[in-house]
């Protein structure tokens, strides 16, 4: 490979690194603590604080101005956001802006409370999610470095007996409860550095601990199993009749039980459920529209095979595309050829998401809308992990406190640190000039490490901190063995030019060698160990991914610089070696 070509290689991979690492930079550094603590939040909790902010600033406005107050606001923290949406609705009145910002000023602005209180809201609600945004995409701490939450989750034995028909078995609730447990497993631990805590509490209950900051969410998601997903076909003709009745008679249904008070007006073998759209916080929001449909779904997600999400090509919303099983396909074939013309409903945990007339019969593969892309993306995942056998819920979540936490941290960067100092010395101690660029290799190869860590959304622990310590000692050899190789050909008189091109085409093979058996033994200890083991062994393969890019290319990209813009003639690489 040319020079410019090795140079563009670098170029491109260091850029495409910083991209997957900036979210961490932004959240770990430039994200003060009190936004981490408002973002980190629950949705709704996140919707109750934009709303209450809003609601304090508009009624403090008011109060200013209704005293006359003239002071300009402009320089306080607090009113910014009000003022940033003044400035808008100013430029799209096409109004000039005052030059004072005093409490009148900001009122002016809009032409009603209303339009104010959507228009502050709505900026508060974009910068907190992003805030969300950006703490997902970046580095998440494990359970010793940051803590995370605990939750007890109720196995509903109950309810899986009425699904069979019969009373369970001690083997047949034993097998219930050991799959949940392993489907939960799979859906946390899917990259292996999370290490979870999940084990079963008494009979029918799981204990779960999850990394990382906690989010009541995060617990939803994972729970959430495709036993809860189901197609029923719509009633439309009782469907009109119940919403015609609740919209002169908005306390004529039992919210709980959601029966009619009507008799009559649903008829017998169906059941009401609420329809549901996602509001601006990604939230369930019901629409006020109800529907009437059969008691029994004609489909339930225990026959999906696999899920995959698209986007429409008319209009580009996210949508969930399922892949039926043998059994499933001729069941929802013969649903769709016997309702043609029909409205099929998809519910999800008893909330009907979406619903469409059926055009034509449908055999094995299903597309359903309704869904926001964030909700589609989780909803494949988990129908791809497995059926959950049992239904789930949660009984009690908490926040549990790092075992290690913040010291841990330090004492990591400290060792990595104190690591790389010390190569540094003796890097440059025995290869003097050559050294430094062996250093600044290993600086690049750190740097790279933690953006694979973060674009693999990977967590770190204390054991792979080690991984990456130990990985910065042993990614030095692979200069080592290029530089003697250098040593010899320069020894054998040979120009500059000729022994980095002869010293690193003879070591290629050696560095290759010794770091592909250590991957090999790394991603063996990944598959076979478990929780802290394979934090340890992924990180350690990923550090030797990466030294190989940084001793083969970057440390061969610092001498061609020397060589070609600096047009030094000589290597400083050995103290008799002139």
């Amino acid at each position: 490979m040319s020079k410019f070509r090795r140079l563009l290689v670098v170029i491109a991979v260091l850029a495409v690194a910083f991209m997957f690492l900036f979210p961490s930079i932004q959240w770990y550094f430039l994200t003060p603590k009190e936004d981490q603590a408002i973002a980190v939040g629950s949705r709704e909790q996140i919707r109750e604080y934009s709303r209450r902010m809003t609601y304090l600033i508009i009624t403090d406005l008011k109060q200013k101005a209704t005293a006359k107050d003239t002071t300009d606001l402009s320089g306080q923290k607090m009113y910014s956001v009000a003022i940033e949406s003044a400035k808008k609705a100013y430029s799209l009145a096409k109004k000039p802006a005052p030059k004072t910002w005093d409490a009148i000023a900001i009122l002016s602005a809009f032409s009603g409370e209303r339009s104010m209180f959507d228009s502050i809201e709505s900026r508060y609600r974009e910068h907190v999610l992003s805030l969300k945004n950006v703490h997902s995409n970046a580095v998440q701490l494990g359970l010793d470095l940051a803590g995370g939450m605990s939750a007890v989750i109720q196995a509903d034995l109950k309810g899986l007996s009425e699904k069979l028909g019969h009373d369970l078995s001690a083997a047949e609730k034993e097998d219930a409860m050991k799959r949940a447990v392993e489907i939960l497993n799979s859906r946390i631990d899917k990259f292996g550095l999370t290490e979870p805590v999940i084990r079963r509490q008494g009979e029918d209950q799981i204990y779960i601990e999850i990394p990382g900051t906690p989010d009541p969410e995060r617990i939803s998601s994972i729970i959430m199993g495709k036993g809860n997903l189901a197609f029923y076909i719509v009633d439309s003709e009782a469907s009109t009749a119940v919403n015609s009745y609740l919209a002169t008679n908005p306390l004529g249904i039992d919210e709980k039980t959601m029966t009619v008070n009507k008799p009559g007006l649903v008829p017998d073998g169906k059941i009401v459920r609420k329809v549901y759209k996602k509001d601006s916080y990604g939230l369930d929001e019901f629409t006020g529209e109800y529907l009437v449909l059969e008691s029994k779904p004609g489909l339930d997600g225990s026959h999906i095979q696999s899920a995959t999400v698209s986007s429409d090509p008319i209009t580009g919303k996210p949508e969930t595309n399922f892949a039926l099983d043998k059994e499933g396909g001729d069941i929802f074939y013969k649903l769709t050829s016997e309702n043609v013309g029909k409205t099929m409903a998809v519910v999800l945990d008893d909330r009907v998401k979406s619903y469409a007339r059926i055009q034509e019969p449908i055999r094995e593969s299903v597309r359903i809308t309704g869904f926001s892309a964030d909700e589609a993306a989780s909803l494949a995942l988990l129908l791809r992990t497995a059926a959950l056998p049992i239904s789930l819920s949660v009984v009690s979540q908490q926040a549990i406190g790092a075992s290690l936490g913040e010291d841990s941290i330090a004492q990591g960067r400290t060792a990595i640190l104190v690591g790389i100092l010390s190569i540094f010395v003796f890097m440059f101690a025995y290869y003097k000039w050559a050294g430094f660029n062996a250093t600044l290799a290993q600086v690049l190869n750190l740097y790279l490490m933690l953006s694979v860590l973060t674009a693999f959304k990977l967590t770190l622990t204390l054991p792979s901190i080690a991984g990456f310590v130990l990985t910065t000692g042993m990614a030095v050899d692979a200069n080592v063995i290029i530089f003697e190789r250098i040593k010899e050909e320069l020894r054998a008189g040979k120009t500059r030019a000729a022994a980095i091109d002869a010293g690193f085409h003879k070591a290629f093979w050696a560095v290759m060698d010794s770091n592909i058996t250590t991957i090999i033994a790394a991603l063996f200890m990944a598959q076979l160990g478990t929780g802290p083991i394979q934090g340890f062994a992924i990180s350690l393969a990923i550090g030797n991914m990466t030294s190989l890019f940084s001793g083969l290319f970057v440390s061969r990209l610092i001498f061609d610089f020397e060589t070609d813009v600096l047009g030094l003639k000589h290597v400083s690489i050995s103290w008799r070696i002139k």
